[in-house]
């Protein structure tokens, strides 16, 4: 690893130290949110999650990485299972919104953590900023991210038939 990449990820652990966004962490969120919703960025990959609060209903905008795997998408956690998005997801019974230029209704259902370990390889591989907060290197064997599976709660996206 270079000496770069050694700070970049350092960075990265400091703006997410305890498994959650400091304020400055926080503030980059908000405007990454602001910039994957207008779909000018590409890939398709890089969208916004759009789900009410838990506590208040105020709906709460995450930026996300999405990973294809088997000809279906999937969100993955890189913080673990206190992430918020995770419990507000949980919470409203899995229903939320992807923005990507166009909003999109969706259903994410967890995925069992037995079927979670390609998944988290194949992010691992199209999400860099999720390499600094899963301890196992992308390329590792699948039996790697079998080991910590359990950990990076995983969601399926289903798109749900709108009127």
């Amino acid at each position: 690893m270079s000496a770069e990449s050694t700070r970049t990820h350092r960075f990265d652990r400091w703006l997410y130290r305890g498994g959650r966004p400091n304020r400055l962490a926080r503030a980059i969120n908000r405007v990454w949110a602001t910039v994957f919703a207008t779909g000018v960025l590409q890939p398709e990959r890089m969208v916004t999650l759009r789900v009410p609060g838990r506590r208040t209903g105020r709906v709460i905008s995450f930026p996300l990485v999405v990973a294809d795997h088997e000809g279906e998408r999937y969100l993955v956690a890189m913080l673990g299972q206190e992430t918020n998005w995770v419990r507000n997801v949980r919470a409203a019974g899995g229903l939320a919104v992807l923005r990507h230029g166009r909003q999109e209704t969706v259903r994410l259902d967890e995925v069992d953590a037995g079927d979670r370990a390609p998944v988290l390889r194949r992010y691992l591989a199209v999400s860099p900023g999720g390499r600094t907060h899963i301890p196992v290197d992308r390329r590792a064997p699948l039996a790697e991210f079998e080991r910590i599976a359990a950990r990076y709660p995983v969601f399926r996206i289903t798109p749900v038939e709108t009127r």
